[in-house]
């Protein structure tokens, strides 16, 4: 009878140390994807501000552009693309391809924002424009913004992917559905550089 009770004791000490650690895995992997999930939110209010910002940077350079329609038109449907992808990201921040798309149109929308100031470089009067230099200075601002925010949710897209992965943790993970989270990249070298807003 001893025997069976030390057996019993012994059995039970090993279930919870085993429930422990699965609750500590699974709550640490919830903190990591929440902590991502957070720092994509920043990236979110950032790239909103940038969304914002293009229809008064179009608004002004078209009264200076009238013959460059196709490239006022690109920006403003790169950013309709890119605001459609940063909310569905936003819905959910570790869906990879949602991730992508979004990587996808904002590198897009980065590349017609610079065809535009490319274009503006013609116009000496579009450069002097007050309101212009003012949307450019908050258009610089808010591109290091998201540069910043990017990294730091990158940051915690690879915790949250490294605590996921990790023997014995990667157990817990996979019982549990935890799935990897795609960092926010931008694939092509040319278009890792923010747009070129300087006016003199």
């Amino acid at each position: 009878m001893g025997g069976f009770l030390l057996s019993l004791v012994v059995i039970a000490a090993v279930l919870g140390v085993l429930l422990l650690f699965v609750v500590g895995q699974y709550n640490t992997l919830i903190g990591l994807r929440n902590r991502y999930k957070n720092a994509f939110a920043q990236i979110d209010v950032q790239l909103k501000r940038r969304h914002d910002l293009i229809p008064n940077l179009v608004e002004t350079a078209k009264g200076y552009l009238q013959h460059e329609s196709k490239t006022l038109e690109a920006v403003i449907a790169a950013r309709n693309a890119a605001q459609g992808a940063s909310g569905r990201a936003a819905a959910d921040p570790g869906d990879p391809s949602a991730m992508r798309e979004l990587a996808g149109a904002e590198a897009g929308l980065t590349g017609a924002i610079g065809r535009l100031f490319a274009v503006a470089e013609a116009y000496p009067d579009l450069k002097a424009n007050q309101n212009m230099m003012q949307l450019t200075e908050e258009l610089t601002s808010t591109e290091n913004k998201v540069a910043f925010a990017r990294q730091a949710y990158n940051d915690s897209v690879m915790a949250y992917n490294t605590q996921r992965e990790v023997f014995p943790a990667n157990i817990v993970a996979g019982i549990f559905q935890f799935g990897p989270a795609e960092q926010f990249r931008i694939e092509n070298p040319a278009e890792r550089e923010a747009p070129k807003v300087s006016f003199p």
